[in-house]
């Protein structure tokens, strides 16, 4: 049962959570210890939320992943855990949710309803709708982030918030171009396939949605550490020695998409591939030096 409950958590996603710093490491508040707590607190509180929607996803797609030959390994669609103790697991962890937001401000408390409003939509919805549904999942991201400057009472960057618009949209296209290159979707029709919206989509469109989206990503961030407004805040021009890391991240990731048969579960290509895991453990440490 403890096995079901973590496998149902899905924990190792927790690492997609680590956005609400961002905004700690760009003011340079990593030294103020109440920063620092309040920011760990809206980091559990989105862990919980996470949690929650998992759960909340498992229940509504239960009859569809009892259908698939790798889904239905999951706890609610084999059995281990029936429908209703799901439910009530949700509830627990929504309610989790809301009491760690309500320990940091009303603001976090306001993103972590707007997070379970937006993923209940995306669910029901939103997930079937091309485009849109990436965007969905990238402004889950977003989410986070403002968690970390206005739920923290820092004042959020625009570069910062366009940097992570970019990157999650090219994470979200890679996770889509990953579930269309799937040899078990190609291998069945689709009627059969998991996500309809997978039938709007192509491998070639999904290829420039990406590369255009990484470009982005790239030229965002570029941008960011050598503009004016940058160096005046931080007092640096060292930013611009980051950027390499950003890039070799960016085609590393590429790489295990493409190469590897990557990109159907972020956190676990992270946590696995030690270049990745190399290239942001460098990167943050890179950058705290340098704003430093």
């Amino acid at each position: 049962m403890l096995y079901s409950l973590i496998k149902l958590l899905r924990p190792h996603q927790y690492i997609k959570n680590g956005f609400v710093f961002l905004g700690v490491v760009f003011a340079h508040e990593w030294g103020e210890p109440g920063t620092v707590l309040a920011a760990s607190l809206a980091f559990l509180a989105f862990c919980a939320i996470a949690s929650a929607v998992y759960v909340l996803n498992d229940i509504v797609d239960v009859e569809a992943d009892r259908q698939h030959p790798t889904k239905r390994d999951r706890p609610i669609a084999s059995g281990a855990i029936s429908v209703p103790t799901a439910w009530a697991i949700f509830a627990t962890a929504a309610v989790l949710a809301l009491v760690l937001a309500a320990m940091v401000s009303t603001w976090v408390i306001a993103l972590i309803l707007t997070y379970l409003v937006l993923n209940v939509a995306y669910s029901w919805s939103l997930k079937h709708i091309v485009i849109l549904d990436v965007f969905s999942i990238a402004a889950g991201f977003m989410l986070r982030i403002l968690a970390g400057t206005l739920g923290l009472g820092i004042e959020p960057s625009q570069w910062l918030l366009l940097c992570g618009l970019m990157l999650t949209l090219f994470l979200g296209f890679a996770k889509r171009r990953a579930e269309l290159a799937d040899d078990t979707i190609e291998r069945r029709g689709n009627a059969d396939r998991p996500r309809r919206v997978l039938d709007d989509y192509s491998l070639s469109l999904l290829d420039q949605f990406t590369s255009i989206s990484a470009a982005c990503t790239v030229l965002a961030y570029g941008l960011y550490t050598v503009s004016a407004e940058t160096m005046a805040l931080h007092g640096t021009d060292g930013l611009i020695y980051t950027l390499p890391f950003v890039i070799y991240g960016i085609f590393r990731y590429l790489f295990l998409l493409h190469a590897r048969g990557g990109g159907n579960d972020t956190s676990r290509d992270l946590v696995t591939d030690p270049h990745l895991l190399a290239t942001v453990a460098v990167w943050l440490g890179v950058t705290i030096l340098v704003l430093a």
